[in-house]
């Protein structure tokens, strides 16, 4: 959480108040756009991939497919007291 910065000043007039209501406006615009920069930075869209790079990350997301279900076998046997059902 930002660090709240209390006001220092005592204000003697509306002048005064409006002025700062207006500072105060102009820097949460300030915030509020670098917070949407900083937001649309995150989230870019990714170039298009070449029809060989598609099929290696396929090929690669089936190989990790294929070795989660594979580890979760190898636990199931290994813990099979865990998971048996009482009948």
């Amino acid at each position: 959480m930002l660090p709240v910065q209390k006001p220092d000043t005592t204000f003697r007039s509306l002048e005064e108040i409006r002025l700062r209501k207006e500072e105060l406006y102009d820097q949460l615009q300030s915030d509020s756009q670098q917070a949407s920069a900083l937001w649309n930075k995150v989230f870019v869209k990714r170039q298009d991939s070449t029809r060989s790079e598609f099929i290696g990350s396929m090929v690669s997301n089936g190989i990790a497919a294929v070795d989660a279900i594979l580890l979760i076998r190898k636990l199931m046997k290994s813990y099979r007291h865990i998971f048996k059902r009482k009948s």
